[in-house]
C-alpha cells in the first residue's frame, strides 16, 4: 500500500503543478489519462473529462460512479506560496486545488486502482475525473454522464474530512426587477422603483419556507446585489437585484422559484434551475455502509457535481471544505492516505451489502 499511496502522492502533486482552471483543463486530463494508460488501462476521454470501467464490468450489474473534478478556481491574491508549486512542509502538501479536490480525485483513482481486477463484485466500478465543476459548467459531469449507461449509484469525492454528506442544498440564481415611471426628483413625478422594490426586498427577507429539512434546515434566500439609478435628480424606472437561493431536499428549485413568483410583485427571471438539491435515503446500501465504517453523517451547504446527478448519491472525501478556495491551500498526507483507506474499506463493505 505504501507504494500505492506515493504513487497517489505524486499524481496529485502533478495536477497542482499543473494548471487546470476550469474550462482549460487539457493538460490535467492528459496528465490523468497517461496515468492509466501507463497502467494498461484503456481510457474513455470527451473533451477535459477522463473516465475508467473496472475490468470485469458487466451490464447485469448496478453500476457504482466514483467521481471527483479536476479543474480549479483561480488562486485569490492573499497566496504567499506559489500556488503551482506542490510543496510538502510538516505533513501538509500545499498548492492550488490540492484540497478542492485533488486529495479526492487521487484517493477515488487509487480506490478503483483496488478494485480494477477484481471479479467478485456485485457491483460495476466507473471512475470519472471531470472538469468544469467550479463553474457548474455544462462540458463537465452534464455532457460526460450520458455516454457512461445506467449508474446505479454514485460516490462524489468533495472535501468532508471523509464523513458522509447524505444531502446537499441546491442552488439558483435569480434575477429580479421592479418597474416605475422616471421623473425629476424635484417635482411630484413619475413612480420610484426603489421603492416599489422594498416591498419584495421586505418579503425575501422575512420569508420562511414552512417545510424545512432534517438534514438541511431551512431553504435560504439573500438579497446580496441591487442596481438602480442614473442620477441624483432622476427618480429611478428600474431598480434591479440579484437573490442567491440555496433549496433543500424539501422543495426542487422549480417549487421553490413558483412559490416566489407567488409572493413578489416584481420580474423574476432564474438564470438556471439545473442545481437542484438532492438527497439519500438513511436505508441505502451507501450510507449502510457508511455508517458500519463509523463515518457520520450530515447535510452539506454546498453544492457540487452531485447536483447534475439523477441517482442516488454521498459526498465523500479527504481534506476539510474550510479550505478550499483560500490562500495557501494545502491537503495533509495522511488525508488522503486515510481517504484511500477508508474508500476502500467503504466498497469493500458495500460489496457484502449487495
Amino acid at each position: 500500500m505504501k507504494q500505492k499511496h506515493e504513487e497517489a502522492i505524486g499524481l496529485l502533486k502533478q495536477l497542482i503543478a499543473t494548471e487546470s482552471f476550469s474550462k482549460t483543463e487539457n493538460k490535467t486530463a492528459d496528465a490523468i489519462n497517461a496515468f492509466f494508460e501507463q497502467k494498461g488501462i484503456g481510457t474513455g476521454r470527451l473533451m477535459n473529462n477522463v473516465w475508467v470501467k473496472n475490468r470485469h464490468y458487466h451490464h447485469s450489474k448496478p453500476t457504482l460512479l466514483l467521481n471527483s473534478h479536476h479543474d480549479t478556481v483561480k488562486p485569490n491574491a492573499q497566496y504567499t506560496k506559489d500556488p503551482f508549486l506542490p510543496e510538502v512542509k510538516a505533513g501538509k502538501l500545499y498548492g492550488l486545488g490540492s484540497n478542492d479536490a485533488g486529495g479526492a480525485l487521487v484517493a477515488l483513482l487509487t480506490c478503483f486502482l483496488e478494485f480494477y481486477n477484481r471479479s467478485d463484485l456485485n457491483f460495476n466500478l466507473i471512475y470519472a475525473a471531470t472538469a468544469e465543476e467550479e463553474i457548474s459548467g455544462r462540458n463537465g459531469i452534464e455532457l460526460l454522464l450520458p455516454h457512461l449507461g445506467n449508474l446505479s449509484f454514485g460516490i462524489v469525492g468533495e472535501p468532508t474530512q471523509m464523513q458522509i454528506a447524505v444531502a446537499e442544498k441546491g442552488l439558483m440564481v435569480i434575477e429580479c426587477e421592479a418597474k416605475g415611471i422616471s421623473g425629476h426628483a424635484a417635482r411630484e413625478e413619475g413612480k420610484n422603483a426603489i421603492y416599489e422594490a422594498m416591498r419584495d426586498l421586505e418579503w425575501f427577507r422575512t420569508f420562511q419556507f414552512p417545510d424545512v429539512s432534517p438534514t438541511l434546515g431551512p431553504v435560504k434566500m439573500t438579497v446580496s446585489m441591487i442596481r438602480a439609478g442614473l442620477q441624483h435628480n432622476i427618480v429611478p424606472d428600474s431598480c434591479a437585484f440579484t437573490v442567491d437561493v440555496r433549496t433543500t431536499d424539501r422543495y426542487s428549485n422549480a417549487q421553490v422559484l413558483d412559490i416566489i413568483k407567488a409572493n413578489t410583485s416584481c420580474d423574476i427571471l432564474p438564470r438556471s434551475l439545473r442545481l437542484n438539491p438532492s438527497a439519500i435515503e438513511p436505508t441505502h446500501p451507501l450510507v449502510r455502509a457508511g455508517v458500519q465504517i463509523g463515518r457520520s453523517l450530515y447535510g452539506s451547504p454546498t453544492t457540487s457535481d452531485q447536483a447534475l446527478m439523477d441517482f442516488p448519491t454521498i459526498k465523500m472525501g479527504p481534506g476539510d471544505s474550510a479550505r478550499s478556495h483560500t490562500a495557501d491551500e494545502f491537503i495533509l498526507i495522511r488525508e488522503v492516505e486515510e481517504g484511500i483507506g477508508l474508500y476502500i474499506r467503504l466498497l469493500n463493505t458495500l460489496n457484502d451489502l449487495l
